[in-house]
C-alpha cells in the first residue's frame, strides 16, 4: 500500500495523499480513503471511509451512497448496539451529505449487481457522520428522470450532480489538459492571457459594451483575442496559445452562447498546411481513447466544391445524397420552368437523390420541403417519386422523354423506390436550397428508422479557399469580410484586390466535424500597406480604430497565422450532447439569460451615475410607468 501511495491518518483512518505511479489520486487531501466508484473484490476486508450523497434508502436495510465517481452500497447495521447508526442513516433525507466508515465485505451470492462498478461488494457501517441534510428538491438526481432544460438551468448546481454532467465536464477537463501538453510541452507554445476589456473591432459579430467612468467612452468585450494574438507575433513570442473566453452579442439564437470558450492559437513563420498539420496532431493527441482512433490527415475540399456537392460550407460527410448538376440533360427540354431558368445567365439545374424516398417520404413531408426551399431560398422544388412498379410520380413525368428519364436516373444513380428533388436557378441559390433539403431529408429518414448518420462516427473535413469578401446583405453594392478583415488573400489572387476584389480567394480554413464547424483560422495580413488598403478602400472602415495594429504591422511583423477551435462545440460532439449547454458548467439560456441567478438584472439610476449613462425605457413598459 505504501509503495503505491503516500498516506496520512484522519480520525483513525489512513487517507492517501498522492500516488507515485502516474495514476490520478482522487482521495488526496480529502477525508476519505476511496471514492464511491472504486471498491472491488480486491478491497475486501479493508477499513474504508467514504463521502457522498444518499442516492437511495431501502427499507432500513441499506443506502446507496453516490459521489462523482460512482455508487457504493452501504449496509445499515440491524443490531441494537448500532441503533444510533441506523437512526442516522434512515432519518437523513435523500441527497443528504454523509461520511461513513466501515469494512468492505463481499455481497451474498445472488445479490451482486453487475450494473454497478462496485456491485460485487458492500460496506458494513461502523461510523456515520451526517455532514449536511438536504431540503426537498425540485427534481430527483437521477439521469433517467426527465427534466425541462429551463428547470435544469434554474437549479444548475443540482443538475451538475448527474453522472452525465459529471462525465461531460471531466472529459472536457481531460481534453483541455491534453491540449496544453501537446501545445506547450511538445511544441513550445506559450500560454498567454489577453485582456477582456478592449475596444470595438470592425466587422464580425456584435460585441457587448462595458461602460467606463469617462463620459461617452465604453470598452468592448472581445469576440476573440484576434488582434492580441497578432500583436504577440509582432512581439516575437512566436507561438501563442490560450483557453480563451470570448463574447458575442448574438441575441436569441438556438444553441449559441453569449460567452463561450475557444482554443486560440497563433504561430509565426507558418503556412496554411503547417497550421492544418498542427491541429490534426492536436486533436489526435487529445482524442478520448473510448471514442476510437481517428485518421489523419483529414480530407480537404474547397469552398466551391463543398457548395457544389453539399450546398453548405460545413458539409456532413457521414452520408451521401450529394447535389448533382443535371443541366446538361435538360439543354433542350420542353419543361417550361427549366427552360426559362437556363435562358438566364448562369442558370443551372440541380438535383439530389433520396434513397427509398418514394417509400418513406409522405405528401406532407414533400410540402414541408417545398415550403422550406421557397421561404428560405426563393427556390421552387419539384419532386420525382420513382415508384417500385416503375411509374414516375411527378408533375414533370409527361414532359420528360424516355431518354431524359434514363439519363437522369443514370447520372443520379437513382433506382426504383428512390425520390429525386429538382430545382433550377442560379448556381449558389440552387445548391444552397438543395443543401438545406438534404439535411431536412436526413432528419425525416432517421425519424422513420433509417440509420443514415452514425452517431459513433467522426468525420473531420477541412474546407479551404473561401472568398475573401462577400456582398453586404443590406447593401449589395458594398463588400464585407467573409470572416474578419485581417485574413490574407491567396498570393495568386492578391493582384485582384485592386481590380476585382469579389473574385479574391482567402487563406482561410475551417475545420468541420459531422456537419458542424468546430474551428476556423487563416494566414494573416502582415503587410501594413495591404491591410490599410483593404480596410480603407474595400471595407470603408475608419483606420483610426485600428491604428495600433497598423503601426504594429509597420514595425517588423513576421508572417503569421492561426486558428481557433470552438471547445464547447467540439466537446458536445465528442460526448453526443444535443446542446453545447450540456458541456458548459453554468450556461446561459438561448435568450442569453442566467436562469439560476436571474442575470442580467436591473441597476439603479444611482449606480449608473458614475458611468454617465441612463436607461431609456421602452414606452408602455412597467419601468417607464414607475419613472413617470
Amino acid at each position: 500500500m505504501s509503495g503505491r501511495c503516500r498516506w496520512r491518518e484522519y480520525k483513525g483512518v489512513l487517507i492517501s495523499v498522492f500516488c507515485n505511479n502516474g495514476e490520478r489520486d482522487f482521495n488526496s487531501f480529502a477525508s476519505r480513503t476511496h471514492t464511491c466508484g472504486e471498491l472491488g473484490s480486491g478491497d475486501i476486508g479493508q477499513e474504508v471511509a467514504l463521502c457522498g450523497w444518499i442516492q437511495y434508502q431501502r427499507q432500513g436495510l441499506f443506502v446507496i451512497l453516490r459521489d462523482f465517481h460512482g455508487l457504493t452500497q452501504i449496509v445499515i447495521p440491524q443490531d441494537e448496539s448500532a441503533a444510533h447508526l441506523k437512526k442516522a442513516l434512515c432519518s437523513a433525507p435523500l441527497e443528504s451529505v454523509i461520511r461513513v466508515t466501515g469494512t468492505v465485505t463481499t455481497r451474498f451470492p445472488g445479490q451482486e449487481n453487475p450494473e454497478m462498478a462496485t456491485g460485487e461488494v458492500e460496506v458494513q457501517v461502523k461510523g456515520v457522520e451526517v455532514l449536511n441534510t438536504c431540503r426537498m428538491l425540485p427534481f430527483e438526481i437521477k439521469d433517467f428522470v426527465k427534466k425541462s432544460e429551463a428547470l435544469r438551468m434554474q437549479y444548475r448546481y443540482l443538475d451538475l450532480r448527474s453522472f452525465q454532467m459529471q462525465y461531460n465536464l471531466r472529459l472536457r477537463s481531460q481534453v483541455v489538459m491534453k491540449m496544453r501538453e501537446y501545445l506547450c510541452n511538445i511544441h513550445g507554445f506559450v500560454d498567454v492571457e489577453t485582456p477582456t476589456l478592449f475596444k470595438r473591432t470592425p466587422g464580425g459579430a456584435k460585441e457587448f459594451v462595458v461602460p467606463s467612468r469617462e463620459p461617452g467612452k465604453f470598452y468592448s468585450l472581445p469576440q476573440s483575442p484576434q488582434q492580441f494574438k497578432q500583436l504577440l507575433m509582432v512581439g516575437g513570442l512566436d507561438r501563442y496559445f490560450q483557453v480563451a473566453r470570448c463574447y458575442r452579442d448574438e441575441g436569441s439564437k438556438p444553441d449559441r452562447q453569449p460567452e463561450f470558450t475557444q482554443i486560440d492559437i497563433e504561430m509565426s513563420f507558418v503556412d496554411q498546411a503547417g497550421i492544418q498539420r498542427l491541429i490534426e496532431g492536436l486533436i489526435e493527441y487529445c482524442w478520448p481513447e473510448e471514442k476510437g482512433a481517428i485518421t489523419t490527415p483529414f480530407p480537404s475540399v474547397t469552398y466551391a466544391e463543398a457548395l457544389a456537392d453539399y450546398g453548405v460550407d460545413k458539409p456532413d460527410t457521414r452520408f451521401a445524397m450529394k447535389v448533382v448538376d443535371v443541366t446538361g440533360i435538360f439543354r433542350n427540354t420542353a419543361v417550361g420552368f427549366l427552360r426559362d431558368a437556363l435562358s438566364n445567365p448562369g442558370g443551372t439545374i440541380k438535383a439530389i437523390c433520396i434513397p427509398d424516398g418514394a417509400k418513406l417520404l409522405k405528401n406532407k413531408d414533400l410540402e414541408v420541403l417545398k415550403d422550406v426551399s421557397k421561404s428560405q431560398f426563393d427556390q421552387e422544388v419539384t419532386p420525382i417519386m420513382l415508384r417500385s412498379d416503375g411509374i414516375w410520380k411527378s408533375p414533370l413525368n409527361k414532359f420528360l422523354s424516355e431518354g431524359e428519364k434514363s439519363e437522369l436516373c443514370e447520372i443520379m444513380d437513382a433506382h426504383a423506390g428512390d425520390a429525386l428533388l429538382i430545382t433550377a436557378g442560379q448556381h449558389e441559390k440552387a445548391c444552397s436550397a438543395l443543401g438545406k433539403l438534404r439535411l431536412e431529408c436526413a432528419n425525416i429518414l432517421e425519424s422513420r428508422g433509417v440509420a443514415l448518420r452514425d452517431p459513433a462516427a467522426f468525420h473531420f473535413l477541412w474546407v479551404i479557399d473561401f472568398p475573401l469578401f462577400l456582398l453586404k446583405e443590406d447593401d449589395p453594392g458594398e463588400l464585407e469580410s467573409a470572416h474578419h478583415p485581417f485574413t490574407a488573400p491567396k498570393p495568386e489572387d492578391a493582384a485582384l484586390l485592386y481590380t476585382e476584389p469579389k473574385k479574391v480567394r482567402s487563406q482561410h480554413y475551417d475545420l468541420v466535424l459531422n456537419g458542424n464547424e468546430i474551428g476556423g483560422g487563416s494566414i494573416r495580413i502582415h503587410s501594413s500597406s495591404q491591410q490599410r488598403y483593404i480596410l480603407k478602400e474595400i471595407l470603408k472602415e475608419d483606420l483610426e480604430i485600428l491604428s495600433h495594429l497598423l503601426e504594429a504591422l509597420e514595425s517588423g511583423a513576421p508572417p503569421h497565422g492561426g486558428i481557433a477551435l470552438g471547445l464547447d462545440r467540439l466537446i458536445s460532439l465528442i460526448v453526443g450532447a444535443s446542446s453545447i449547454r450540456d458541456v458548459i458548467a453554468f450556461p446561459k439560456s438561448y435568450r442569453g439569460r442566467d436562469l439560476m441567478s436571474d442575470a442580467p438584472s436591473l441597476v439603479s439610476a444611482e449606480e449608473l451615475k458614475p458611468y454617465h449613462i441612463q436607461v431609456s425605457w421602452p414606452l408602455g413598459s412597467e419601468e417607464e410607468g414607475e419613472k413617470n
